[in-house]
């Protein structure tokens, strides 16, 4: 066992070897094989009458009338439209050329790419051995601490557009939240916890609606029953918050349960004008739990005292969330952006500042909107309405297009609210791209921006949504041949019809150009090679 455990090294070390020489021979076997090829072709032109065949094929493509090269061209131009369309597609829909992804995924292997010795040695260290790489942390999905109500809010968009706001995948893992949350703090499972552990997971809404009355049938003391009625059965907001006031009575003492009905019942006092009441609801939860911060119920209190104008207050909250050793978001960054635009976005003007320079108050402005673009480059264009906007998602991508909406969605009417603010937002927040280096191997104030956002997004945000994408891709190669492919042969198709004759005069002395280096190599092999020799193969 010993033996044959030491000489597995050995053999995997071989067979790395030799896969490494292949792919470095690859190339120069192709050259060979091509000169090979050239020399079977000479060697053969005799034994198989290929002069005979090559110029009775030339009397036939003389016979063909016009119309058949018009045809012939006006074929290909088709068939590389067609081609050009569907890459388009593909490349508006998935971010990637299909044929690009078919040629790395599997003819890539066949020629012999190894992918993990490449990407190993991006990470090597000074004494060889590979590193771990970047953390991807930034590439999590979060919960959206502002998500809407589905009953009375998703629900009564899909009612009136006909269109699904969310996706599957937002659903599914709104259903593993839930799992996670309502479970029980009992040891083993009840059996209407069971009923609701089901529930979550059924993707029909009335199917989960059932499950959740089942559950009330066996205990009328179900919480996280009343909880799922609350989301997704009660049409208006007032109902809701009454279910909610239910579910809360009996909650009893799990701490999941009683945070996240809390949570709810403040966003509804928001969302019914109480403002007031939703921010004391809001600062008691945050002083009652206070270790439940990845749950950011700040950004909903943020929310909140944006509304009621209270600047103040806002800026207290952002001084002790709006740390270097705190995660960021959307939020922190474009709130303090607003706070400090508010104070000169009045009597800002870019005439008047471009002719005397920008004052210090006008300068942390600038530099807080530069840093919250450089965080998320999307919002902008949404606070801008470059961009229509949508609902948002029940989960976001920090960083991503889910985050920009769900933020633009809550907080323009706040940017509106102070007088100039985008005016100084549109002016301004194009100059950050000129501080971030690029390529974006290093951010400025930031980590660099990561690349798996818009994979990401795309699964998050609904497919009418055309998904903002940062830095902006360039068209992949074969988008742009098929698109000169079908350019082309479209105007060698008309010039055919139009002008037959100089057509003819010109794809021949095209083809007898293109020819000549065989006929100039060919005549070399006769002169170099003795004439008994060429007899003596060809008769083998």
């Amino acid at each position: 066992m010993e033996d044959t455990a030491g000489s597995n090294p050995q053999s995997l070390g071989f067979t790395e070897k030799l896969k490494s020489w292949l792919s470095w021979s690859w190339t120069y076997v192709c050259f060979i094989w091509f000169g090979m090829v050239l020399i079977m072709i000479y060697v053969l032109w005799s034994p198989l009458k290929l002069q005979e065949t090559l110029t009775s094929a030339s009397v036939f493509l003389n016979t063909l009338t016009p119309k058949f090269y018009v045809a012939l061209t006006g074929t290909s131009s088709l068939i590389s439209g067609l081609i050009l369309i569907f890459e388009w597609w593909y490349f508006r829909k998935y971010g990637t050329s299909f044929i690009e992804q078919v040629s790395v995924s599997h003819l890539r292997p066949l020629l012999g790419g190894v992918e993990s010795s490449s990407t190993t040695g991006l990470f090597a260290s000074v004494n060889g051995e590979a590193e771990p790489r970047p953390s991807v942390s930034e590439c999590k999905v979060w919960r959206n601490p502002l998500n809407l109500f589905r009953g009375a809010e998703y629900n009564r968009y899909t009612w009136v557009t006909g269109k699904e706001p969310l996706t599957y995948y937002d659903m599914n893992l709104s259903a593993q939240d839930h799992q996670t949350f309502f479970t029980g703090d009992t040891p083993q499972l009840r059996p209407e916890d069971a009923v609701m552990q089901k529930a979550w997971r059924e993707r029909n809404p009335q199917a989960r609606i059932r499950a959740a009355y089942q559950a009330i049938e066996m205990n009328q003391e179900c919480a996280a029953a009343y909880v799922l009625l609350a989301e997704e059965e009660a049409t208006t907001i007032t109902e809701a918050e009454r279910l909610f006031k239910k579910a809360l009575s009996i909650a009893g003492k799990d701490i999941n349960l009683l945070v996240y009905i809390k949570r709810r019942l403040a966003m509804c006092a928001r969302k019914l004008g109480r403002i007031k009441e939703a921010v004391k609801m809001m600062r008691d939860l945050m002083k009652e739990f206070p270790l439940l911060g990845m749950l950011n119920i700040h950004e909903n209190l943020l929310e909140a005292l944006l509304e009621l104008q209270a600047y103040a207050d806002v800026q207290a909250v952002l001084a002790k969330y709006d740390d270097i050793s705190l995660p960021k978001s959307a939020t922190i960054c474009y709130t303090s952006a607003l706070l400090k635009a508010r104070a000169v976005s009045d009597k800002f003007s870019p005439e008047a500042a471009s002719r005397r320079g920008l004052s210090t108050a006008e300068m942390n402005a600038v530099e807080a909107i530069h840093r919250a673009v450089e965080f998320n480059p999307h919002v902008p264009k949404y606070l801008l309405e470059m961009k229509s906007l949508i609902l948002p998602p029940e989960h976001i991508l920090k960083r991503g297009d889910s985050e920009a909406v769900a933020y633009a969605f809550f907080h323009l009417q706040h940017w509106k609210r102070a007088e100039g603010a985008l005016n100084l937002l549109h002016c301004t927040w194009e100059g950050t791209f000129r501080i971030i280096p690029y390529p974006l191997e290093k951010g400025h104030l930031f980590y660099p921006y990561p690349g798996c956002t818009e994979t990401a997004d795309r699964e998050l945000l609904p497919s009418f949504h055309e998904v903002s994408v940062y830095p902006k891709k360039e068209l992949p190669f074969f988008i742009l041949f098929t698109a000169g492919l079908c350019s082309f042969t479209a105007m060698l198709a008309m010039l055919t019809h139009q002008f037959p004759e100089l057509m003819g005069v010109f794809a021949k002395a095209f083809f007898s150009t293109l020819f000549a280096p065989l006929g100039f190599f060919a005549d070399k092999m006769e002169n170099f090679m003795p004439s008994s020799f060429w007899h003596q193969l060809t008769r083998i």
